[in-house]
């Protein structure tokens, strides 16, 4: 069966710091019209820390499309900063982050954050042997954050509490715990 759309026309609606937003019109295979809109993002890494006693650091912020305070893995967008090279834009964000370098650094995979309507990609790393940076660079405008760490059994409580509920997270989570 074939599955496969057509574009036939691209209007770009709106152009941001953050992401783009196109509204597609699309030939479907049965010859059809439809409209699709696109969010397209530049990528994004996440990033497993774990700390030398095998804690994981979690970040609490503000996250204004959900209108909560979030508990999320250390994670950001690629930007111009990074060339394109994810392990550059990882050690940036935990410097920016959480002012941590990793001596070690392992990529876990890589997933599209949500299909249904935005090309969002997302590779998600492990960092371990972390080591304070020698020279802090700056946080993003706006962002405000607290950080903690929590032992894998606290984290398995706090996905299954509700009080974690950020996918890039849980995943993270559900990594470590598969590990030895």
């Amino acid at each position: 069966m074939d599955l496969e759309e057509h574009v036939e026309n691209t209007e770009e609606i709106y152009d941001g710091a953050i992401l783009k937003l196109e509204r597609q019109e699309v030939r479907l295979p049965d010859g059809k019209q439809a409209f699709r809109e696109i969010v397209r993002h530049s990528g994004a890494v996440g990033i497993l820390a774990l700390t030398a006693d095998n804690q994981m650091i979690l970040e609490k912020q503000w996250r204004a499309p959900v209108a909560a305070v979030t508990l999320e893995i250390p994670a950001g967008k690629l930007d111009s900063r990074d060339a394109d090279n994810v392990e550059h834009a990882v050690k940036r964000e935990l410097n920016e982050e959480i002012r941590m370098q990793p001596g070690q650094l392992k990529r876990i995979t890589g997933f599209y954050s949500s299909v249904g309507f935005s090309d969002e990609y997302m590779t998600l790393f492990l960092a371990t042997d972390l080591q304070p940076v020698q020279t802090e660079l700056p946080r993003d405008k706006g962002e405000n954050l607290e950080l903690l760490t929590v032992t894998k059994d606290q984290a398995q409580a706090m996905i299954e509490s509700g009080e974690i509920n950020d996918a890039k997270t849980i995943t993270a989570i559900y990594y470590w715990l598969l590990q030895k």
